[in-house]
Order: structure tokens, then C-alpha cells, then sequence
């Protein structure tokens, strides 16, 4: 299709004039005594294209015209019908010509259109080359083939190229050789295997945006002295790649110093730095708040589960806090169920409000179970409602059915029994008897409800 388009597109041809700027425009060349003369009417076709053809008001003409200088309308007209055709719509092109005034002379044979079909090639919708343009649209005329390859080689799949692009891509305006060559050696010099580092710079990269001497060096001797080897260094950062574009000695120390100092062992401050330590990176004053309200609700800084209550109290913002608390209280929990539930499994806030909804409505509509249960068993919420939840109720209910198994022990316990226990007592022990517990457990038969209340079972 892009192919077709170019074919079209380029039976335009534009009007090159005698000068190139850089490689991507074609500009007049300086003007003898004769051609100053024509330089009102260029002035004043500038203007009027900017403002009829473009959108813009008369003072981001004025401004923009600045910078521009259109002799004819053949090239700006096909960059200008090119933009349309990947989805660009009149509001997109405006701010686009307004940030980038220049971009109606770029080079349109050489350098817009193979570039949009190398990103093409990479898979990248008009949704994703629209969102790309808008955030920097410098790139558009880069060299983005050299880029590309860059990447290529250094084992980057085309997704995570894609990937990368869309968030961070002026990494296109940087000579890759130069600026992103040497991160990518420090991290294998690090330990990270090639596979790990495309995928921590496809998931954040701009971690390449910063400086590998006054940043990322910087980040990794901070944890190094925290962590002690590069072992646990490589954990925290996989489990938060943006430790590396945070003053960790600003931010993520003082925060480390004043766990301990309201009574947090230090062993359980390294282990949360190893295994979420996003939560170390949250502001001081709202850091200290956080520490305040856990402690409020009763909450024992020498317990492990006094962190993973600033971890679920502080990820997210205090309006979505409160449209989960509501949640719970529409399923019929009291204040003091559900800050039970929370001092039980405080990840159990962790959930989205639409997860908490959907698992509340299953457990309470459904399996009947009372609210004052759910909080006792708060683990449940933590739990996939598709691939866990729903599967082992559809094989209780056949087992059920089949008189196979008892009634006196409640739903609670075959839900929180493992997984590798439940196959065993509840699966193999009963396919050959009744051979659709297996598609029960794959999650193929629809689990229509149980014959009896199991919620008050013990």
C-alpha cells in the first residue's frame, strides 16, 4: 500500500531550488539585487499558505514564516497531502507545521517517504507514525535507516525498534555509535545478557536519553554500595529499570535512612529495594506521610507487611484509593472489613477498582460468600478470576454433581489450595471417572453454580 502511494505521490514532483539545507530541504540561495524584488510576493505567498492551506491563525503565520520561505506550493502541497494519506488529520498537521515550519520543504522522495516505510516495516500502525510525528517530528526526517540498523544489529527485534520508537524517539537524532554504543557495552559489562538489555531499553528507553558518565555510572555505584554485589544490582534494577534516571543519593537513601529510623530492620529495607524498589523512589514529603498513615492503622514497622502497605497505599493517587475503598463498601464491606482485608494482604489494593469489582461480584453473587470471609481470606483477591478461580469452581461443581466429594468443607479452601495440590486431589484423581474435570480445569465448561451453599462450610 505505501508502495502505491509513493508511486502516486511522487508523480508531484517538487520544485528544488539551487541550495540544500543539511540534506533534508531545498531552499533559495542567497538573493542577488533582481531577485530581492520578488521577495514581498514570496513573503506574502508564505503567509497565506500557512494560514489557508495549514490552519494557522495570522500571529503563528507571522511566526512561522520566520523560518520559512515558499516560492511555490508544489512540494509543500505533497508533503501536505503525503501527511493525510498516514492519517494525519487537519489538527495534527497544524501543530505539526507550527512546531516545524520547515517541514513543508523536507525532501519528500528521499527522505519522508522511505523513512515512513521503514517504519512501516516495523510494524507500526498510522495510530503509532501520528503519536511518533506529534512528540518529535524532527524524526520523520531523520536517518532513520542508520537507526534502525543500529539496532538491528545490537539484537533488537523489530517490535522492541517499534516499541522504542514511539516513546522515545528523538534516540533517531542521536548518533548511535556515539551515544547509545557505550550503554549498551556498560550494561554487558554488568552482567545483563543481550536478550536483557533489549528488553529493559525497549520497556524504558530512556534510560539511553540520560548520561552513562553523570547519570547511569552514578545510579549503579549507589546501589552497588546499598546491594553490596552486582548480582542483587541487576534484580532491582529489573525490577525497576527506572532506578537508573532517579538521584538515587536524593531520593531513594534518604528514604532507605527513614524506614530504619522508625523501625524498619534493615534486611526487610534491602529486600523491598531488591523486589519493588519503586516505592523507594516516591518524594519525601509524601514518603513520610505514607510512613505516618501505615503506622496509624496499626501496621508493626519490624514486620515485612509494613512495607507492602506503603507499597499499596503509595502506587497509587488517593482519588483512585478511594474509588477502590468504594468498591468494597458497594459489595457490602464495612471501614473495618475492608482495612482487615488490607492488614491481612495489603496487596489486595494493589488490584485494579475494575479486578476488585469483577472478583467481588464472582464471590459474592456467585459463591455467596460474606464479606467478613473475604476479609479473613484477603489472599483470594490476589487471584486470576479467568485462569484460577472460575476453572477449579467448574470442577468442584461436576465433582459435585457426581457425588465424588464431600460437602462439608467450604469453597474458601479448595480456592486457596496450591496449584500443583489441587491437580493432584481434585484432577488426576478423578479423570478417569469423569474425564471433563480436565476441560474444567482448562477453563472450557461454564461453571454454572453449585448444587449447595458452599460458603458456610468449614
Amino acid at each position: 500500500m505505501i508502495r502505491l502511494l509513493c508511486s502516486k505521490l511522487l508523480q508531484i514532483r517538487p520544485i528544488a531550488s539551487s541550495l540544500n539545507y543539511g540534506y533534508l530541504f531545498s531552499t533559495s540561495s542567497l538573493q542577488t539585487t533582481s531577485q530581492l524584488s520578488n521577495s514581498t510576493g514570496q513573503q506574502s505567498l508564505t503567509l497565506s499558505y500557512l494560514q489557508n492551506s495549514c490552519g494557522l491563525s495570522l500571529e503563528s503565520a507571522v511566526s512561522a514564516s520566520k523560518k520559512l520561505n515558499i516560492d511555490n506550493t508544489h512540494n509543500p502541497d505533497s508533503v501536505m497531502e503525503f501527511l493525510r494519506t498516514l492519517g494525519l488529520t487537519q489538527a495534527h498537521i497544524k501543530k505539526l507545521i507550527m512546531r516545524r515550519p520547515l517541514f513543508l520543504l523536507a525532501d519528500l522522495e528521499n527522505t519522508l517517504m522511505p523513512n515512513m516505510e521503514l517504519f512501516r516495516s516495523l510494524g507500526m500502525s498510522c495510530s503509532d507514525l501520528v503519536k511518533m510525528i506529534n512528540k518529535y517530528p524532527k524524526v520523520i526526517e531523520s536517518d532513520a535507516k542508520t537507526v534502525v540498523e543500529f539496532f538491528r544489529v545490537n539484537g533488537f527485534s523489530d517490535e522492541q525498534i517499534a516499541s522504542l520508537s514511539i516513546k522515545c524517539p528523538i534516540l533517531y537524532l542521536y548518533n548511535a555509535d556515539k551515544n547509545v554504543k557505550p550503554k549498551l557495552e556498560y550494561f554487558k559489562s554488568l552482567g545483563f545478557s543481550d536478550v536483557e538489555i533489549t528488553n529493559v531499553l525497549s520497556t524504558e528507553p530512556y534510560i539511553l536519553e540520560r548520561s552513562l558518565e553523570n547519570q547511569i555510572m552514578p545510579c549503579i555505584e549507589v546501589l552497588r554500595r546499598l546491594l553490596g554485589n552486582d548480582e542483587n544490582v541487576l534484580k532491582a534494577i529489573s525490577s525497576c529499570y527506572r532506578l537508573l534516571e532517579f538521584n538515587l543519593e536524593e531520593v531513594l537513601e534518604p528514604n532507605i535512612w527513614r524506614l530504619m529510623k522508625h523501625g524498619v530492620p534493615q534486611s526487610s529495607v534491602l529486600k523491598i529495594l531488591v523486589r519493588e524498589p519503586k516505592i523507594l523512589l516516591i518524594r519525601t514529603k509524601q514518603f513520610n506521610e505514607l510512613i505516618a498513615e501505615v503506622k496509624k492503622l496499626g501496621f508493626d514497622p519490624n514486620r515485612f507487611v509494613f512495607l507492602l502497605a506503603i507499597r499499596a497505599m503509595g502506587l497509587v493517587s488517593k482519588t483512585t484509593w478511594d474509588q477502590k475503598l468504594e468498591a468494597y463498601r458497594n459489595f457490602g464491606f464495612s471501614k473495618d472489613d475492608t482495612y482487615s482485608a488490607f492488614k491481612r494482604q495489603p496487596s489486595c489494593m494493589i488490584a485494579s477498582e475494575k479486578k476488585i469489582r469483577k472478583l467481588l461480584e464472582f464471590f459474592v453473587n456467585r459463591l455467596n460468600l460474606k464479606p467478613s470471609v473475604i476479609s479473613k481470606n484477603s489472599n483470594l483477591m490476589l487471584l486470576s478470576l479467568e485462569k484460577r478461580i472460575i476453572p477449579r469452581c467448574s470442577v468442584l461443581q461436576l465433582l459435585f454433581s457426581k457425588e465424588l466429594i464431600k460437602v462439608d468443607i467450604s469453597i474458601v479452601y479448595y480456592l486457596r489450595m496450591t496449584e500443583k495440590k489441587f491437580v493432584k486431589r481434585m484432577v488426576r484423581k478423578y479423570q478417569h471417572k469423569v474425564p471433563e474435570v480436565v476441560q474444567a480445569h482448562q477453563g472450557n465448561i461454564q461453571f454454572q453454580g453449585f448444587p449447595i451453599d458452599l460458603s458456610v462450610r468449614v
